[in-house]
């Protein structure tokens, strides 16, 4: 019964335009970039990065992202190797995590 119930709440959600669970993971998927520069005052962080699949970018590029919280921009620095999670909020592409790579 219980297996049922998802079932239906799953095909109901995606019916009515909302991620099923699969789509949802995907938005904490990490990329591999590095830092080129960082703008505390305007709270943005330049990378370069590999394709962004999500967006359907599939080229190497280079990125201005707004910092999702100002902690962020005083974790890296230019040059500094990276994994980092992008997403867009409100428009703009934003890093919602990042972690320097050793």
């Amino acid at each position: 019964m219980i297996v049922r119930t998802l079932i239906t709440a799953t095909v109901l959600a995606m019916w009515l335009g909302a991620s099923p669970p699969a789509a949802i993971a995907q938005s904490d998927e990490f990329v591999n970039g590095q830092v080129t520069k960082i703008d505390e005052s305007a709270g943005k962080i330049t990378i370069r990065h590999g394709p962004l699949k999500k967006f359907d970018m599939n080229e190497n590029m280079t990125m201005v992202f707004r910092a999702g919280k100002s902690a962020m921009l005083k974790a890296v620095k230019p040059g500094d190797r990276v994994r980092f999670v992008p997403d867009r909020i409100n428009g703009q592409f934003t890093v919602t995590k990042i972690e320097k790579v050793k």
